[in-house]
């Protein structure tokens, strides 16, 4: 029975002090950087803002088995830095490569597409999302194509 006692005497200790938070209990502004508010007020040009010079690229005709890239180049035109937190494509035949850190506002980066046309054939038409910390959080590229067939010898 004594050692029940002191069992649930460490276990209501651990309870009750655990989920002590020493100081005020706020969130240091240093570490969360939210240009939303609660009031649901925000100011577009206080955040970071894509501008690209195009959103969707065509390649044109090429030959079922041809590789090509295009790169979207774009400006951060908003007030904060800008951070790309994923790229997902549509299909596994597009690839993408963009920037790992941060583009400081009024710089110029670009996001590079990579479309393989093995096995496909016809009229394409991928898209690419990309997840970054400006309003709105989503923003969609996309590449086209007409994949024809090689000829036969």
């Amino acid at each position: 029975m004594k050692k029940i006692s002191i069992l649930l005497t460490i276990v209501l200790g651990f309870t009750l002090f655990s989920c002590d938070n020493p100081g005020d209990g706020k969130i240091s502004t240093d570490v969360v950087d939210n240009t939303k508010t609660a009031s649901g007020t925000y100011d577009a040009s206080i955040g970071p803002r894509f501008e690209f010079d195009e959103t969707e690229h065509n390649f044109g005709n090429m030959i079922q088995g041809e590789k090509v890239s295009y790169d979207f180049q774009f400006t951060n035109t908003g007030g904060a830095d800008l951070i790309i937190n994923k790229v997902s494509t549509s299909c596994g035949c597009t690839a993408s490569n963009y920037p790992k850190t941060a583009i400081k506002p009024g710089e110029i980066s670009k996001i590079e597409v990579t479309f393989d046309s093995r096995h496909k054939k016809g009229h394409q038409n991928k898209s690419i999302a990309i997840i970054a910390n400006t309003e709105p959080n989503r923003t969609v590229l996309r590449v086209k194509a007409r994949v024809l067939m090689p000829e036969k010898n």
